[in-house]
């Protein structure tokens, strides 16, 4: 397809991106269903032949970016998009021949029939918008985790997967791995009784986070970066070096503190196993919290209702060096991990002491010497790996394990969390109508504005 230039009016026109479309709904695009007067059929996700190579567009090219590419090196990499060409150089130099953008949606428009799936590894303020208008585009796609910025936007991805029929994974690796399945089928099998209590902690941030205020100073754009494609969709503010490249997870405008990082891996165990939804409250205590960044430390406590047999479930997270109480059942001659996790049942207990639930045992190791294993029931991702569970889920395969039917809800709950730190009290929360009961002012933050870019 030849490639063309277009300027900035004729491009968000050409995209479906002009103010007037944002007044009404930011990311509906030309050939949305769901636009007004449209005559364009739905776009729908197509799967592609088990023998055939899927045809994959990366927008994110640096840092886990990278190795998000790299772990669907075996197909065609047909398109790199990143706002930042020094940053992604080593993966360009990978793919030399292959077409590079700075624009996301340029990338999709030009490349649209070249393009069968899309990974986006962007910071977190912009996994919605490049996932959404790849999926009303039909295509399939593999996001980072948090899945996005807010509690709307997981709402929005979860629906519009469904009505475009795409492959859908969220970059929570551990999902897919031997761990999380050893600990659903233990609780399964009442390995350690009805739980009531969880514990999930986390050695974040490892990045400035806490008391943060924006910076007066207002430093050079490096020439490679196109700082207006990086802010994206939000508000606009002048470069400064404290947000790239790492720095901006402590920044509410662009990233979701330490929780944000790490909750989608920690706390994933337990929402699977444990069968968790929406809870009922969420409160924080933190430390550090600004109107512009993160704390330095929380402790968030998530109240879960009866799920049909279980019980009510008291979950709480913890970070900026906070950890719960040592529990009974861990030897004295044993260290509590900087990070982990502990399910606390009626009958025992399983600890964790990884990020990624690789580890998961009984507590005491008594306790787990003495454990008959029940038979392994769940199927296994071969090789552990998510990033081709996905591929071969566009090829036919099984359906990966945190599509966004699971994902989306499970990222509406983590993000909860910062909600009730930025709310400062604890919030009541109604799961299905996506809302605040005690608090109807907390909707601009769930579902935030978009400045157009």
């Amino acid at each position: 397809m030849k490639k063309q230039n277009l300027d900035r009016r004729e491009f968000l026109k050409a995209a479906g991106l002009g103010a007037a479309a944002f007044a009404w709904a930011p990311f509906h695009f030309p050939w949305s269903h769901s636009t007004p007067g449209s005559s364009h059929p739905l776009r729908k996700g197509r799967l592609i032949a088990a023998d055939k190579k899927l045809n994959i567009a990366a927008i994110g090219c640096g840092g886990k970016g990278s190795s998000d590419i790299a772990g669907v090196a075996s197909e065609n990499i047909v398109a790199l998009c990143d706002v930042d060409f020094n940053r992604a150089r080593s993966t360009f130099a990978n793919y030399p021949n292959v077409p590079k953008f700075k624009d996301y949606r340029q990338m999709l428009l030009e490349m649209d029939d070249k393009i069968d799936a899309v990974t986006v590894s962007t910071p977190d303020h912009m996994h919605f918008p490049a996932a959404l208008m790849a999926m009303e585009m039909g295509k399939h796609v593999y996001v980072q985790k948090p899945l996005t910025h807010t509690i709307w936007e997981a709402r929005t991805l979860t629906e519009t997967a469904r009505k475009h029929g795409v492959i859908t994974q969220m970059g929570n690796q551990g999902h897919a791995g031997e761990g999380i399945r050893l600990v659903r089928e233990w609780i399964q099998a009442g390995a350690i009784g009805p739980v009531h209590e969880v514990h999930i902690w986390s050695n974040r941030p490892v990045w400035r986070q806490g008391g943060l205020v924006r910076p007066a100073q207002i430093d050079d754009v490096p020439q490679t970066l196109d700082w207006n494609a990086w802010l994206g969709v939000a508000p606009e503010r002048p470069y400064n070096k404290a947000y790239l490249p790492f720095g901006w997870r402590g920044w509410w405008d662009f990233g979701c503190g330490a929780l944000g990082d790490m909750g989608c891996h920690l706390m994933d165990a337990s929402f699977w196993a444990l069968d968790l939804m929406y809870p009922t409250s969420v409160e924080a205590v933190s430390e550090g919290n600004t109107a512009e960044g993160c704390p330095k430390s929380s402790v968030i406590t998530y109240q879960f209702p009866a799920r049909g047999k279980r019980p009510p479930l008291t979950l709480k997270w913890y970070d900026g060096g906070r950890t719960p109480e040592r529990p009974k059942e861990l030897e004295a001659s044993r260290e509590m991990p900087s990070s982990g996790q502990l399910i606390l049942g009626e009958k025992g207990a399983i600890m964790d002491q990884s990020d990624y639930c690789t580890s998961p045992r009984l507590i005491p190791e008594s306790a787990m010497q003495a454990f008959t294993r029940p038979a392994k029931t769940i199927p296994r991702v071969p090789k552990s790996n998510p990033h081709m569970e996905w591929v071969n889920a566009c090829k036919g395969g099984p359906r990966p394990g945190s599509n966004f039917d699971y994902a989306g809800p499970f990222s509406e709950t983590v993000l909860l969390g910062n909600l009730a730190i930025r709310l400062g009290t604890k919030i009541q929360w109604d799961g299905d109508k996506m809302r605040c009961t005690n608090l109807p002012d907390a909707a601009p933050l769930i579902r935030k504005n978009y400045r157009v870019f």
